[in-house]
């Protein structure tokens, strides 16, 4: 899965050589941004980022990027928000897909685990370490739905991953993980088995 990784590589340099940039700012930005990214200052790769976005919402490998480094600083929330706009911007990209699976995937483990929870309102937060705690954490039934619905997403959008790049090199490894995702979340078909 550190694929995320090396295509924020690519896309962090194929933005600093686009010709389609043509305002300075927004190619200084960028460039600022992966320098901070590559230090794992994650906070300040997301500024200049937003900033990047403010001046030119145009430019896909911004938005690419941003939803990269909110994947790289474990912020799935804002992760999957970045990937549904980039892949509005390219529908036919696969590896905006697996990211976006991924991202899904990782935020569904994140309210599993309590870190990230369900507002009254439909919206998420998440958890501050002291709220955190060592026990069980109870779900609302809107959070298991919500958890539910997540993994579905995350299943589609492997798929279309794979339909898009039929000759991954990852395959079997995106394979491996629907399978994973599908025992995790329908544990009856283990006893069915039986």
């Amino acid at each position: 899965m550190k694929k995320v990784i090396l295509i924020a590589s690519i896309l962090f340099v194929a933005v600093a050589s686009t010709a389609c940039i043509n305002n300075l700012a927004v190619q200084d930005l960028n460039n600022k941004a992966k320098v901070y990214a590559d230090k794992g200052d994650y906070t300040q790769a997301i500024e200049r980022l937003k900033s990047s976005i403010d001046l030119d919402p145009s430019i896909f490998e911004t938005h690419y990027n941003l939803a990269v480094v909110y994947t790289q600083a474990e912020d799935y929330v804002n992760a999957t928000e970045e990937f549904k706009k980039v892949i509005s911007m390219k529908p036919n990209m696969a590896d905006s897909y697996y990211s976006l699976a991924t991202a899904q995937n990782n935020l569904a483990v994140d309210m599993k685990q309590g870190k990230v929870r369900l507002n009254s309102d439909g919206s998420l937060y998440t958890q501050k370490n002291d709220d955190v705690f060592e026990e069980k954490i109870k779900l609302t039934e809107n959070e298991e739905e919500y958890i539910e619905d997540l993994y579905e997403a995350s299943l589609e959008n492997y798929e279309k991953y794979l339909e898009l790049n039929p000759n991954a090199s990852d395959k079997a490894d995106v394979e491996a993980q629907i399978e994973k995702i599908k025992e995790a979340t329908n544990p009856e078909s283990e006893s069915d088995n039986d």
